[in-house]
């Protein structure tokens, strides 16, 4: 394994390029999350229906069941800063394609582009994030700019109130200032690329660059515990996008009697709670490199959430709560645990197949989600009809945080046997 290098780049270009990531990621979960506050409007003004609502989200995800997987090759082969630029610019044109879209196929469309482009950058933004500060405080700033990858978020769910003269035209208006935010990101991807370009050359990167060639037989030799940490991915991010970035709105308007607006704001509190205890846990990590205990503590929550709110009349507050604190928890551990069981060379291939395999989950559970709404005729006037959903999102919570305990058991198991091999205590 390639050390890290002693020289850094100056603090200066550091800083650029953080805060050119950082615009990256807040232009681009704004737009993954722009659909959810409009959610309402689609199926009041345009008719679509909840199978419809979730399609536009799910379709973003389809495509990366296979091309995030290679994304993640191409980052080892050509380089982040290139792969950055050109996921932008596509998440950009789907984000332009979405507004446009008068009709579900044109809608669809631009979300199918959206996706394309945005979760390839979600590997291009990691693996760039471990070049430049592997070894140097990595989970608390990998957690850092998450955060405010949650704000984009955070805002998203919060338009409806900043932006309200938008949502009073109806559905459109709200996704033209999605396409804003997407150029923004855009040209956090333009700085970084100029950075980056300047300073691989250099040797100030934590991480060398991959190499030009690749030994292609060395791609999937991965270790057991990170094939659990990819199924911890999946259970997790399938309950915590499908519900909370596209049917928690409607189902707390609905089911919960809130507006738009206050359903709105309390669905926003997740992504806000997040802004600020995710680099808390981010620090933890570094701190204490227990990685695995981490997981399960950040897993363990979400069961718990929706039990909460399954079960108990009024707890939308509570349940928000501990949804919020899962989320800002397990996310900081589990990106920055990647690096832990992959070879640097591998890095984006790593990062890449686990996303691809993660969007399968968000694919499918965003249709199953939006399909048990409908056979079950959830709406205002049937609360009771959101119940299997609930219970579905439930089990793979409860799918999640037994993988996490797994992964523990494992990682004790080999700590142990590196123990007694060393001569130490057992």
């Amino acid at each position: 394994m390639q050390q890290p290098r002693a020289a850094t780049p100056a603090f200066a270009v550091q800083a650029l390029m953080y805060v050119g990531m950082a615009f990256v990621m807040l232009g681009n979960y704004y737009g993954y999350d722009s659909i959810a506050p409009v959610a309402e409007q689609l199926s009041r003004e345009l008719h679509f229906s909840d199978t419809q609502i979730g399609t536009l989200n799910a379709i973003y995800s389809l495509p990366n069941i296979f091309l995030v997987a290679v994304g993640g090759v191409l980052v080892d082969r050509f380089t982040a800063r290139r792969l950055a630029v050109l996921t932008t610019a596509l998440c950009l044109v789907g984000a332009v394609v979405t507004a446009l879209g008068t009709k579900f196929p044109l809608m669809a469309i631009g979300r199918l582009l959206f996706g394309v482009g945005s979760e390839t950058l979600a590997v291009v933004t990691t693996v760039a994030l471990a070049q430049w500060f592997a070894g140097r405080y990595f989970a608390l700033l990998f957690a850092l700019n998450l955060s405010l990858a949650r704000l984009g978020s955070y805002l998203a769910d919060r338009s409806p109130s900043f932006a309200d003269g938008l949502y009073a035209r109806g559905w459109q208006p709200p996704l033209w200032l999605a396409v804003g935010f997407a150029l923004a990101s855009f040209a956090g991807a333009l700085l970084y690329y100029w950075l980056d370009r300047r300073e691989a050359p250099r040797g100030t990167l934590a991480l060398a660059p991959p190499p030009a060639r690749l030994d292609w037989s060395q791609l999937l030799s991965f270790r057991r515990e990170y094939w659990l940490l990819v199924a911890v991915c999946v259970t997790f991010y399938s309950v915590i996008f499908p519900f909370r970035s596209t049917f928690a709105i409607k189902y707390l308007q609905q089911a919960q009697g809130l507006s738009l607006s206050a359903a709105s704001t309390l669905n926003s509190y997740v992504f806000l709670g997040a802004v600020f205890a995710t680099p808390v846990f981010g620090l933890l990590l570094d701190r204490t490199g227990r990685n695995a205990p981490l997981l399960a503590a950040g897993a363990g929550l979400l069961p718990l959430s929706f039990m909460v709110l399954a079960v108990f009349p009024g707890s939308a507050g509570l349940s928000t709560t501990l949804l919020g604190v899962s989320f800002s928890f397990l996310p900081a551990v589990l990106w920055p645990t990647v690096v832990r069981y992959s070879a640097p060379e591998h890095l984006g291939t790593a990062y890449g197949l686990m996303t691809a395999l993660q969007n399968a989950g968000l694919f499918g559970a965003n249709v199953v989600a939006g399909y048990l709404n409908d056979t079950s005729g959830a709406s205002a006037a049937n609360p009771a009809g959101y119940a299997p959903m609930l219970w579905f999102f439930g089990l793979l919570s409860l799918a999640a945080f037994l993988c996490t305990l797994v992964l523990w058991v494992r990682d004790h198991g080999t700590a142990v046997r590196a123990t007694a091999a060393a001569g130490g205590p057992s």
